[in-house]
């Protein structure tokens, strides 16, 4: 208990227990050292702003300026040969189409003559097939035209052989089938 009473008196003694310290910075006698030490604060950081951090972030902004200059004029370079390569790509592309479409018309014309050419080729073996199997049955027929009258004859004659029971001369038969035929 002896000790808070001293820190009491100790107290008291600095400046009273009721007495009205104020705000230092608002006492008059005290305005002549807070401008000095206000200047010379002012001075040095002045000092370091202007000789050490100013020139360093000057230095960071201009160095973000090139960079952001360079990449803008990287990017423009960029744009531009990307568009050019698209029109490139565009041109090309529109050729191959017109070459595609050359060669297959081509190819189209090719298998068209082709086929034509096979087409006449068999059309022409058809016809010379034709025109020889026409001369066959021609022939055929003729010849057959031929043996009909021989196989009337003959016919005839076994007919009336079968009725009659006898067979009749062969003279007698032809002139029955010239007979019929007018």
């Amino acid at each position: 208990m002896a000790q808070a009473q001293t820190t009491h008196a100790a107290t008291e003694a600095h400046g009273g227990a009721h007495e009205d310290v104020g705000f230092p910075p608002f006492k008059t006698e005290t305005y002549a050292g807070q401008i000095i030490w206000l200047t010379i604060t002012f001075v040095v950081l002045y000092a370091l702003l202007s000789k050490l951090v100013l020139p360093r972030l000057s230095g960071i902004i201009e160095h973000r300026r090139v960079t952001i200059a360079g990449d803008l004029d990287g990017a423009a370079a960029m744009k531009s040969r990307a568009e050019e390569a698209g029109v490139a790509y565009e041109k090309a592309l529109s050729e191959a189409k017109g070459r595609a479409q050359t060669l297959a018309q081509e190819a189209r014309s090719k298998v068209s003559a082709e086929t034509d050419a096979k087409r006449k080729a068999l059309e022409g073996d058809l016809a010379k097939r034709l025109a020889e199997a026409e001369a066959v049955i021609a022939q055929k027929k003729t010849e057959a035209m031929a043996n009909v009258r021989g196989i009337a004859i003959d016919t005839a004659a076994a007919i009336v052989e079968r009725l009659t029971g006898k067979a009749p001369a062969p003279q007698a038969v032809e002139a029955a089938l010239d007979q019929s035929k007018a």
